[in-house]
């Protein structure tokens, strides 16, 4: 049996009085939410004299250590110091930090340095470290549904390709994404760049149309025709002023409805197309965009119900939003001042439907038999302002064309412009003001004033 020198065991000693060991460890964090409380938890074991313990928050990459808790020993009585350094004690300790209510800008890396004195001297500090990992998460915060590339008209002859946007706000990491019709999941081919030009997106052709012969062109009605289910316009509206006493202004204003559809026919089921992207926001968070596109058939998406929905790791249920295809029809209009008379600005506005409507429709104006007072041909808009309407537009029709891809509406409006009692019978023109010749009577009766003044 071998036995060790003496000079074997005082090297032993001395190392054994040297050496001090130290390892630090981290528990792992799972991701928490946004709101929650968080202990960092920083575990070492050691059998020498504690120096430090010190917490780090990591920033830019690791360029950067943020500082957030400090523990010196030398200020401190809660660590008992051994006397006897040939005694090797390994001792066991826990440093935490707690987060109250963690934000987005907690997340990333931490770090746990600690220091221990060296066992021979202590003018010597032996350094470890250890660090994790903090995932906070953030449930979306909004989710709204939109029509792209609207308001948009109604096209009757032409199949065109519809697409609702899905847009989801606040969340991170980024959400799932998905639409539904009538509460199913549809079925969509990813479509992971948009569609540019026509190429193997374009819509599908029809493969069979029926033309609706009860249907008269738009061209044809510019100058006063009106389709089946209107209300027949006279090329020339009744001109004059309408007594206060005429029983017959009370009825205004005249509001006539008629609504159109395609009759085109879809051999398959509509194809779906889905795309979907997320893009970084300064504040840590990610704005998600989803579309979804196909080629519209009012036919049968006139009222479908569409929902998009997110599953998102920090919600407990999925969070949707939804809208339903709707055309419009009845619309509600008013005109202020109610009794219009010569010289009043009259303001003709669509204030709503009988229906909720989606997508925004797209108002257009027209006066049927002529032009506008202005001269255009139409004006767009949901608002119709006339300025100082003459005599001559009394009896005057005006018809407000609401449509958006699911349909088209058209709304009848009859103006009655009243006598002004401030304004004498004839002294009009068409723009609302002085006729020429009473003008340049007035114009000649201050020039005679002045003449004789400087005589």
């Amino acid at each position: 049996m071998r036995t060790m020198s003496p000079l074997c065991l005082l090297l032993w000693d001395l190392l054994d009085v040297a050496l001090a060991y130290l390892t630090v460890s981290i528990e792992p964090l799972p991701p928490v939410v946004v709101g929650d409380a968080v202990t960092l938890k920083c575990n070492f074991k050691t059998d020498g004299k504690m120096r430090e313990i010190v917490w780090y928050r990591v920033t830019d990459g690791g360029t950067i250590k943020q500082k957030i808790f400090t523990f010196d020993a030398m200020f401190s009585t809660n660590f008992s110091h051994m006397e006897n350094y040939r005694k090797r004690e390994d001792l066991v300790y826990q440093s935490t930090v707690r987060l109250p209510e963690v934000r987005i800008s907690d997340n990333g890396p931490y770090e746990c340095h600690v220091g221990i004195y060296d066992r021979a001297t202590r003018e010597k500090v032996v350094l470890a470290s250890g660090n994790v990992f903090l995932n906070v998460m953030a449930p979306p915060t909004s989710i709204s549904v939109l029509a792209a590339d609207t308001p948009a008209p109604f096209s009757r002859y032409q199949a065109q390709n519809f697409t609702l946007v899905c847009v989801v706000s606040g969340g991170k990491p980024a959400p799932l994404v998905y639409f539904k019709r009538d509460g199913e999941p549809i079925e969509a081919t990813p479509l992971p760049e948009p569609p540019v030009g026509t190429g193997n997106w374009a819509p599908r052709n029809l493969l069979h149309r029926d033309l609706d012969d009860t249907k008269v062109p738009k061209s044809l009605t510019d100058e006063g025709e009106v389709g089946a289910g209107q209300a027949p316009a006279t090329l020339d509206p009744p001109r004059g002023l309408a007594a206060e006493r005429d029983p017959v202004t009370e009825t205004i204003p005249e509001t006539v409805v008629s609504r159109e559809f395609p009759r085109w026919v879809h051999v398959a089921e509509p194809i779906y197309y889905f795309r979907h992207t997320h893009a970084p926001v300064s504040d840590g968070t990610v704005e998600a965009r989803a579309t979804l596109t196909w080629t519209l058939n009012p036919q049968i998406d006139n009222e479908a119900l569409f929902s998009c929905e997110v599953k998102h790791p920090a919600l407990s249920m999925p969070m949707q939003s939804e809208v339903t295809l709707v055309a419009p029809k009845g619309p509600k209009i008013t005109m202020t001042p109610t009794r219009a008379r010569v010289g009043d600005t009259v303001r003709i506005l669509v204030q709503g439907f009988q229906n909720e409507v989606f997508p925004e429709p797209l108002f257009t104006w027209t006066r049927v038999g002529s032009r506008l007072l202005d001269g255009s041909a139409e004006h767009d808009g949901k608002e119709l302002v006339l300025e100082r309407v003459p005599a001559e537009l009394n009896g005057s029709m005006y018809r407000c064309t609401a449509q958006n891809p699911l349909g088209s509406t058209d709304t009848h409006t009859r103006l009655i412009v009243f006598e002004n009692p401030n304004i004498p019978r004839g002294t009009e023109d068409s723009n609302g003001s002085l006729t020429g010749h009473c003008g340049f009577r007035l114009v000649l009766a201050l020039t005679l004033t002045v003449i004789l003044e400087l005589t």
